[in-house]
């Protein structure tokens, strides 16, 4: 099997998703199974030497955004390795262009996927429906072309090793038929949860808008971005850009700290891939706990008041 993955950067570093869908793909390579990687940003080379691929194609002069060119350069590579699997980080970016070089090549393409395994010469994928109630499972001979969830796969358990980066050249019209502006974001806000190390979200448990400075400090005091459930947002105590959830952002930080949060399936679908899962909530029948690393069970408007001063005291 051969396996070539999109690399998308930002800022010159990796996205998190990408290095997930590296993970998920070695996951279920075996020793004649090759990882090659492709890239376009010579700031993130170095990095990819340190994963356990065999080889990091890189090619220059494509930093911006342009999905014809991305298209064009994609389709050369892929024509010339002739890999089974194409995979990619669910993106924005990606499913602006993938699905046009899906076409433009005529593999299918199986999108948002959770997880992936291999059945002989069956490609198996698992795709989340109807808000991520029903997991449903759906199979592909190579070639295809796949995408990943953020959150599917943990970061840090990508393999380490020695990898090589080859320059390719490949040609690209200097197509002028699109002309792209600034990067999509979720809304107006400029709030990009899906890049915290620390997230502190807040529920209906908070009850009324005038208890949210209690957990606007606790988020200070961890220095943690602030999200929040679906219900939140639909009473205007914090605008879209703070949601988390099938309707809002995907989050996976290194902490999510959920409070007052019932934890209904909706919200799970943002937050589950999260590396460690902390619950405050009354219920101890509450959803939130069934995934959750740690919970506590009892009145927020106690408990956030005395961690936070746990935490600022902790750090005089």
């Amino acid at each position: 099997m051969n396996i070539l993955i999109f690399i998308q950067s930002e800022e010159n570093k990796i996205s998190r998703s990408s290095i997930e869908a590296v993970c998920g793909m070695q996951k279920v390579c075996n020793e004649n199974d090759t990882i090659s990687t492709v890239s376009f940003n010579s700031e993130i080379n170095n990095e990819l030497e340190q994963y356990n691929i065999d080889t990091n194609y890189f090619i220059n002069g494509l930093d911006d955004f342009h999905p014809i060119k991305y298209v064009s350069a994609l389709e050369q590579v892929i024509n010339e390795k002739k890999p089974d699997i194409v995979a990619f980080a669910h993106t924005y970016q990606a499913r602006d262009w993938v699905p046009r070089l899906s076409a433009r090549l005529d593999m299918p393409f199986i999108s948002d996927c959770i997880d992936i395994n291999m059945n002989g010469e069956n490609i198996i994928c698992t795709k989340q429906m109807y808000q991520g109630k029903v997991n449903a499972d759906i199979c592909s001979k190579s070639p295809v072309i796949i995408s990943f969830q953020s959150g599917a796969f943990r970061a840090d358990e990508i393999k380490q090793g020695n990898a090589q980066t080859q320059e390719l050249t490949v040609g690209v019209d200097d197509n002028n038929a699109i002309k792209p502006l600034d990067k999509f974001k979720d809304s107006k806000g400029d709030v990009d949860l899906s890049s915290a190390n620390i997230i502190v979200s807040v529920g209906r448990g908070i009850s009324k808008e005038e208890n949210m400075p209690l957990v606007e400090e606790l988020s200070k005091s961890l220095s943690a971005e602030l999200g929040s459930s679906r219900p939140v947002v639909d009473y205007g105590w914090l605008p879209h850009d703070r949601q988390v959830g099938s309707s809002g952002q995907v989050v996976t930080p290194k902490l999510y700290l959920a409070v007052g949060i019932s934890g209904a399936i909706q919200h799970q679908v943002g937050m589950k891939g999260s590396d460690n899962i902390m619950a405050i909530n009354k219920d101890p029948k509450a959803p939130i706990f069934e995934i959750a690393d740690y919970g506590i069970v009892g009145d927020l408007f106690e408990i956030i008041p005395k961690l936070t001063e746990l935490i600022k005291n902790h750090q005089s």
